[in-house]
């Protein structure tokens, strides 16, 4: 683990940039700390290319005194417009090495401990993805449940576009990455709050508000559902749902950070803009 002098700063979170969008780039060319030692995680979905995703981690690397990066399915597809080709692990180790270069964390790196107001907590950026464990009512298999998707025409298009290589599946990959999660997990120290970042929500309690619920299936895992209890989460931060919210679950908060795309963003009643304060926590009303 990494650590921090303490200060004044707060650990903050965003997702969902989508910076392919003009009016979401915009936004993070507007973004800055509220103080020097302010952190930011940023919790996937930044973009579809790799020059995207660089010139936005940079952008907010040199302005925020620590980023953490999680992979959201965007930063992971294969996609026509970019010219980094690599599929599935290969794509993903070649955005880990991106970020290093840039002093960026990520999930493969030592969990730095956030000892600013709030701390100390070791803060774990995460990359699990989804194993179609959260089926649609009445669907009893991972099959059952595409073949309802399909039939809806509610897909994602992870189903095009994000490649397992060299694992046969997408679900046989979240399985491999829960178990070495969690092995690395386990070794923090039993007394040592974390918060848990992670593009999807470590529970299904938050996909249970949306709109298509076959889509559901491409947002998490069942392995992790204990997660926030096992390693003593102070908070668990996602996106992926375009949902920002806060809910309460088992005495642990889940702060769902997205930012989404400027055809949602402009209908709510707030203008996005700012990252959501994750510590220190000062006790805002959210969903219970």
């Amino acid at each position: 683990m990494t650590g921090t002098a303490g200060g004044a700063g707060a650990l903050l979170a965003i997702s969902d940039l989508h910076i392919g969008y003009s009016e979401n780039r915009a936004l993070v060319e507007a973004m800055a700390p509220g103080s020097e030692d302010d952190w930011l995680i940023v919790a996937g979905d930044v973009a579809e290319t790799a020059a995207d995703i660089r010139w936005a981690l940079k952008t907010l690397a040199g302005r925020f005194r620590k980023v953490l990066w999680a992979p959201g399915n965007h930063e992971l597809w294969t996609h026509p417009r970019d010219t980094v080709t690599l599929r599935g692990a290969a794509r993903y180790a070649h955005l880990v090495e991106l970020c290093r270069e840039l002093g960026v964390s990520t999930p493969e790196d030592p969990y730095p401990v956030w000892h600013g107001p709030g701390g100390p907590v070791a803060v774990a950026p995460l990359f699990l993805l989804y194993d179609y464990s959260f089926l649609p009512p009445g669907c009893a298999s991972k099959d059952e449940g595409l073949a309802y998707a399909h039939g809806t025409g509610i897909v994602c298009n992870d189903e095009y576009l994000l490649h397992p290589d060299p694992y046969p599946s997408r679900d046989a990959w979240c399985r491999a990455r829960v178990e070495e999660t969690g092995r690395r997990l386990a070794e923090l120290p039993a007394d040592l709050p974390t918060v848990l970042v992670n593009h999807y929500p470590l529970d299904r309690h938050p996909t249970e508000v949306l709109w298509y619920p076959e889509f559901a299936m491409w947002c998490g895992t069942r392995l992790t559902a204990d997660w926030h209890r096992r390693f003593r989460a102070a908070a668990v931060v996602y996106g992926h749902l375009h949902i920002p919210r806060t809910t309460w679950h088992e005495g642990v908060r889940f702060e769902e950070v997205s930012v989404g795309y400027p055809r949602e963003w402009r209908k709510r009643p707030q203008p996005p803009g700012g990252p959501r304060r994750i510590l220190p926590w000062k006790g805002e009303t959210g969903d219970r």
